[in-house]
């Protein structure tokens, strides 16, 4: 079954509210596994996300103009020993859809 142009499934609506919760806390952008964090601290044991499921949603929720992402500097993350993340930010599209879920 397909959706409703411009409607958001409830993966979607969960990352945006929390990438606009972690934005209220820091003006750096969020990454997969800050998501997951939020998530699962706001919803609590009663979801459960598997990161294939998360990640998929972002690529596609940034095809959708809803967020923007940026990788970051290659030299931050082996630095401190670890793979380099994508940085995401709700775009003004993201805001509005956020708004009317």
């Amino acid at each position: 079954m397909r959706r409703k142009a411009g409607s958001l499934i409830p993966i979607e609506i969960l990352i945006l509210e929390a990438g606009a919760a972690i934005r209220t806390r820091s003006d750096l952008g969020f990454h997969g596994f800050m998501i997951a964090k939020e998530i699962k601290e706001r919803e609590g044991a009663r979801l459960l996300t598997a990161h294939g499921t998360l990640y998929k949603a972002l690529r596609g929720m940034e095809k959708a103009g809803l967020l923007e992402s940026v990788w970051e500097d290659p030299l931050s993350a082996a630095e401190e020993g670890r793979p380099r993340r994508r940085s995401y930010n709700l775009t003004f599209a993201g805001e509005l859809a956020l708004n009317k879920a």
